[in-house]
This record gives structure tokens, C-alpha cells and sequence, in this order.
């Protein structure tokens, strides 16, 4: 039997919905073995983030090395790596494995508004981690930050995709969840030549938590299966798609995700 394997490089998320906790579910649901390098713990629930606790650089440089020498991965995603010198580090590793399946989500800001990314980290990460990656997936706040422009049109994300593209991913994502004023939902996708929009309905609920992580979470999974990334963004279309409509409905604030809905109505199908 094959396990394919896939490694987490982000921050924890004490109540479960985001981070480390959220791609192992995610990993979990789609048949891959997960696996974690830990680089920050947040201590938060529903209604915010209350701390945020950096891990020292050669905690996750360790966390790297022992996945990279005995549990090679077959994709890799980042999330919350949250300063400059714990991404020149996974920068640096990432290329030391020659790991090719790349996902870069490059978080900056929860759901309640905290900072998850320190400012000076935002060049780093353009500069030596974008280069690295197959598939790059901001939403719209974090496409305004990589390049620094106002986006607000479909042609203005057009352009984002394009100056991100140019830091050297393969492929961007630029996910429409933030765009409220649109009655659907429709996620930008750019392969350096050609643009594909990917229209769904939008699901009007508080319970997004997690939301970022899991949709890239479900494209280094499918990766790490041999999938496509055209395919495997189909995929965590439809992975986030059920978790939103069959709602947890826990905690008071931003609830978390289901995750496990796929797999259920997969299940219910068959």
C-alpha cells in the first residue's frame, strides 16, 4: 500500500479550527499521513487571538530536519511562519530536500484581525519563499499586502495575480471569500499565461474559521496524491464548500469549519 505523506510548516491554533490542528484534519479526511513543523503557538478560541508565542528558529529548523531524513514528504504547505528569520529557514530547507510540491498560504491576519505576520516578514516571504512555491493562496487582504495595491475589481485581481506571479510561484490562487459584496464566491486562478475564474455559492454564516488553512491544507494533500493542481483546487473548492454549508455551529465568535463534511457526503454518494 502507498501512504503518501504530506508536512505542515505553521502555527498552532489552541482551539482547533486554523493551523497545525486544521491541516492534520484536513490530511486526515483525504486519506494522507500529516505531519508538523511547529512555528508558533497562539493561544485562541473563537472570538480572537489572545497571544501569539514564536517558537526559536532552530525549533523548526529541527522539526524540518527530522521529517526531511527519515519521513520524506511528497507536499509541503506553509501557513503561519510569522517573522523573517523563521522563513529564511524554511526557505533554506525547503530547498536543502529539494522539495518540489510547494504551497505556500501565507498567512497575515485571523479572523478577529490579529497580526499573524510581522511586517518586515512580508519582503521575505516575496523574495525567498514565493520563488519556492508550485501554488500560492491569499485572499484578497493578503494579495493587497504582497503587492501593495487596492484590490476591488476582478481586473485589479487580475493584476495581483500577475505581480504575485512574478515573485515565481507556478500558480496563484487568489480566493474571492473576502469579497462579500459578490452573492457568489469566485476564486481567481492564474498559471503564469491563462486566467480561470471558479464560481460557487456563496455561504453566509460566521463559522469560516479556518477556512485559509484548510483550502490549502486540502491542495498539498491532493498534491501529494499525483493530483493536478487544477484538479486539486477543484477538490478544496468542494472540500471547503461542504465544510461551510454543514456548519459545526460551536463557539460564540468566528466558529470553526467541519471538516469532516466531505468525506461524509462522499460517503452518503457511494
Amino acid at each position: 500500500m502507498t501512504v503518501y505523506k504530506a508536512l505542515t510548516i505553521a502555527g498552532s491554533d489552541s482551539g482547533g479550527g486554523a493551523g497545525i490542528q486544521a491541516d492534520i484534519k484536513t490530511f486526515q479526511e483525504l486519506g494522507v499521513f500529516g505531519m508538523s513543523a511547529i512555528t508558533a503557538i497562539t493561544v485562541q478560541n473563537t472570538l480572537g487571538v489572545q497571544a501569539v508565542y514564536s517558537l526559536p528558529t532552530e525549533a523548526v529548523i529541527g522539526q524540518m530536519d527530522a521529517i526531511g531524513s527519515d519521513l520524506t514528504p511528497d507536499a509541503v504547505k506553509t501557513g503561519m511562519l510569522f517573522n523573517k528569520d523563521i522563513i529564511a529557514a524554511v526557505a533554506d530547507r525547503i530547498v536543502h530536500f529539494g522539495w518540489k510540491a510547494v504551497v505556500v498560504d501565507p498567512v497575515m491576519i485571523a479572523k478577529g484581525g490579529s497580526e499573524l505576520l510581522q511586517q518586515e516578514a512580508v519582503e521575505a516571504l516575496k523574495e525567498q519563499l514565493l520563488p519556492l512555491a508550485l501554488v500560492v493562496t491569499p485572499n484578497i487582504p493578503e494579495a493587497e499586502a504582497i503587492t501593495g495595491m487596492s484590490i476591488r475589481t476582478m481586473a485589479d485581481r487580475r493584476e495581483a495575480a500577475k505581480r504575485i506571479g512574478a515573485c515565481g510561484p507556478a500558480y496563484i490562487v487568489i480566493k474571492g471569500g473576502h469579497s462579500e459584496a459578490e452573492e457568489q464566491v469566485t476564486d481567481l486562478l492564474y498559471d503564469g499565461q491563462q486566467f480561470t475564474e471558479l464560481c460557487g455559492k456563496r455561504v453566509h454564516t460566521r463559522h469560516t474559521h479556518g477556512t485559509g488553512c484548510t483550502f490549502s491544507s486540502v491542495l498539498a494533500a491532493e498534491l501529494a496524491k499525483g493530483s493536478s493542481v487544477v484538479d486539486a483546487v477543484g477538490t478544496a473548492r468542494a472540500f471547503i464548500q461542504a465544510a461551510l454549508e454543514d456548519t459545526l455551529g460551536i463557539g460564540q465568535g468566528h466558529g470553526p469549519t467541519n471538516h469532516w463534511a466531505y468525506g461524509r457526503r462522499r460517503a452518503v454518494r457511494s
